[in-house]
């Protein structure tokens, strides 16, 4: 009593399916398993746990016909890696080849509109108009990190003829150099694609400044080692960072380049990456406290570290721009209309009369479980301090 009229495979569910159903199949591409109507390839017919009677998880779904992760990938797409397949594919039709939902560079900029927004750039790097992947595999890669194809050079080095290259890079054998350290694979402002900020020796070509000739047997060898190479032209700038009473770990250890880039970076400075990243080589319990507390402070939000801290040396603990906090707080906030509580050197901290009272005294800047970037919730506070009740 339980088999199905003879012949009828999914044209059961399109008795109520059908108006649905029917729009999707006049779309350009259908998928195999809506095409032949085995929609129980992909559904189950009476009962699931899943979410539109799928018969296990849609990532599982998907897997069980399309194998599009290598088995040892180096990287994944995280929509991939989460199983999210339909953010970019309708499992039923759609009108852009490989069930799309959207064309493909819309799709992608959906999701990376920081990137597709420096490929609109004066200058745009010629693949990029043909589409993201002529560099990039759409799921996961086995062979490079970001979805490449191939690691960089040997990706660049596939258009970009190796023998042209050192001709035009002052005669350096650059084939085998990493061209992403001074040029922006999708478009730039800058003409050769070269990243925002570019180091002024590099501008002028003027590479023997730092490096061995190019026709040294290691002509990548740089004159001197760490900071001593960069105080050939920054010598006062660097002295007046180590006479500071406190100095930044890397800045006292001469590694410049832990946070600068030596040819060109994305921005001001050269700094390798954004604030939050560099920092966040070092400082990531800063950042990962930032980012579970229920209130944000804009400066960390915003990426904008040294808003509050010199990077380099400072007289003021924790690096600060500003010995006084009060001072550097109230240049953001106007303490005053927030509170009428006493701060300053007045008044000394109950809990450690070596300290005053000021804003640290009851925020944390870089977050805490609790709203306002206080160490406790509501009353208990003002009972840190005031054990014995609010006096005046």
């Amino acid at each position: 009593p339980f088999h199905l009229r003879p012949g009828a495979h999914g044209e059961v569910c399109l008795d109520c399916h059908g108006p649905d159903i029917g729009v999707v199949l006049k779309r350009r591409f259908v998928h195999t398993p809506v095409r032949t109507r085995t929609c129980t390839g992909c559904h189950a017919a009476h009962v699931s746990n899943e979410r539109k009677l799928l018969g296990v998880t849609r990532a599982r779904v998907c897997s069980t016909c399309h194998s599009v992760v290598p088995k040892q990938a180096v990287s994944t797409h995280r929509p991939v890696a989460e199983g999210r397949c339909t953010d970019c594919h309708d499992p039923h039709a759609a009108p852009y080849a490989n069930n799309l939902v959207r064309d493909p560079a819309s799709l992608c900029a959906g999701c990376h509109p920081a990137i597709a927004q420096v490929a609109s750039a004066p200058y745009r790097h010629p693949p990029v108009e043909r589409g993201c992947a002529v560099c990039h595999e759409p799921h996961g890669s086995g062979r490079a990190p970001r979805l490449l194809k191939a690691p960089v050079p040997a990706l660049c080095v596939g258009c970009h003829r190796a023998e042209r290259l050192p001709g035009l890079h002052a005669g350096y054998p650059v084939s085998g150099a990493r061209c992403t350290s001074c040029h922006d694979p999708h478009g730039s402002s800058r003409q050769g694609l070269l990243l925002e900020t570019v180091h002024p020796p590099v501008q002028k070509q003027n590479c023997p400044q730092c490096h061995e000739p190019p026709t040294s047997k290691t002509p990548f060898r740089t004159r001197r080692t760490g900071s001593e190479l960069c105080k050939s032209c920054h010598s006062a700038r660097i002295a007046q960072m180590l006479e500071k009473n406190r100095v930044h770990t890397p800045v006292a250890a001469g590694a410049c380049l832990d946070c600068h880039a030596p040819h060109a970076g994305p921005g001001r400075g050269l700094v390798r990456a954004s604030l939050l990243k560099v920092c966040g080589q070092c400082h990531s319990d800063t950042i990962r406290r930032q980012d579970v507390s229920p209130t944000k402070h804009k400066p960390i939000a915003s990426g904008l570290c040294t808003r509050c801290h010199d990077p380099h040396g400072s007289d003021a603990p924790l690096l600060l721009a500003r010995p006084d906090v009060i001072g550097l707080c109230s240049s953001c906030h106007d303490w005053q209309r927030h509170s009428n509580h006493p701060l300053g050197d007045r008044y000394r901290d109950p809990r450690n009369q070596n300290l005053t009272l000021q804003c640290l005294s009851c925020h944390r800047a870089h977050g805490t479980e609790y709203e306002h970037l206080t160490p406790h919730p509501g009353k208990e506070l003002c009972t840190a301090c005031h054990a014995g009740g609010l006096k005046r």
